[in-house]
C-alpha cells in the first residue's frame, strides 16, 4: 500500500511541486504541511513560497506552494 508522504513525494517527481488544494483534489490527502513535514524530516529538499489567490468571494487567500528542489541526502 502507498502512503500518503509517498504519493506526495511522486506528485512533486511529476508535476514539479503541490499546493493543498491539488493534495485534496488530486491526492485526497487534507493535511499536506503534516506530509511535508515527514519529507523533509527523510532528507527530502523542498522548499515552500506563500502564494496568493482570490475565493470565489473576490477575498484574497494565501497558501503554500511547496517545490521538490532535491532527492534524499
Amino acid at each position: 500500500m502507498v502512503t500518503q508522504k509517498e504519493m506526495v513525494l511522486q506528485y512533486m517527481q511529476d508535476f514539479g511541486s503541490i499546493t493543498p488544494v491539488q493534495a485534496f483534489q488530486d491526492l485526497g490527502i487534507m493535511r499536506l504541511g503534516a506530509r511535508i513535514f515527514e519529507l523533509k524530516k527523510d532528507g527530502v529538499l523542498i522548499e515552500s513560497r506563500l502564494a496568493s489567490a482570490r475565493n470565489r468571494y473576490g477575498k484574497t487567500t494565501h497558501y503554500s506552494e511547496y517545490r521538490l528542489i532535491g532527492e534524499k541526502k
